[in-house]
């Protein structure tokens, strides 16, 4: 692991989690939990197995992840944040909520996951109804199914498919995160090929959070 050799903690926090994926790393873990290295790995479509390999020792090593062996019928090596691992998880969301600005348009080659789907609504919306009735809300893109789950005034969400769902909001990643996370409104996501099934007025309990000094609309 290179360092910037500066006397800086900017610098000196860049020299754990600067390097190419790291941050992804941690991203899965977050979202998935304890994971093995294939399901690390398949979350992270393009990565080479040696370099992921690499990356895990030199978080272990520094302190972000602990690696333990799971008892059958897992039967293999689990990765687990520690708590200073853990407390990224503000960084990488001001990280998405800023990226959000680069999201207007989808490459033919970008890979897409379920947990990546989850994880807008739960980090990037709050419930503009907290003392409404709970609400599900399926959500279907590139072929990747999450839940929204509206319960006492907190955006909860999960990977699958909703029983019974409230609202369902199925079309390509672009529309279907576009409009969530307020970056395209409901006319522009259907003409990007949204579709939608049942109540609509549930879209508008779904507040997106904007970042610092952004006016909301």
């Amino acid at each position: 692991m290179r360092s910037y050799g500066q006397y800086c903690s900017i610098a000196r926090g860049l020299d754990v989690i600067g390097d190419r994926w790291t941050l992804l790393i941690v991203r899965e873990l977050l979202l998935q939990g304890p994971c093995r290295f294939t399901d690390v790995k398949n979350g992270l479509p393009g990565i080479a197995t040696n370099l992921l390999s690499t990356r895990l020792k030199e978080l272990e090593a520094a302190g972000l992840i602990t690696r333990e062996d799971a008892p059958p019928p897992v039967a293999t090596a689990l990765y687990h944040l520690t708590e200073t691992g853990q407390a990224l998880q503000p960084v990488l969301k001001a990280i998405g909520l800023w990226g959000l600005r680069f999201m207007t348009d989808e490459r033919p080659d970008d890979a897409f996951r379920a947990q990546w789907l989850a994880y807008a609504p739960a980090w990037f919306t709050t419930d503009a109804d907290p003392d409404g009735p709970p609400a599900d809300i399926q959500l279907v893109a590139d072929g990747e199914l999450a839940v929204i789950e509206l319960r006492n005034g907190r955006v909860h969400t999960r990977l699958g498919r909703a029983t019974d769902p409230d609202l369902t909001l199925q079309g390509p990643p672009r529309a279907v995160l576009g409009l969530l996370t307020g970056k395209i409104d409901l006319h522009l996501a259907i003409r990007l090929g949204l579709s939608t099934t049942g109540r609509s007025d549930l879209l508008t309990r779904l507040r997106p959070v904007v970042e610092d000094g952004e006016r909301r609309t």
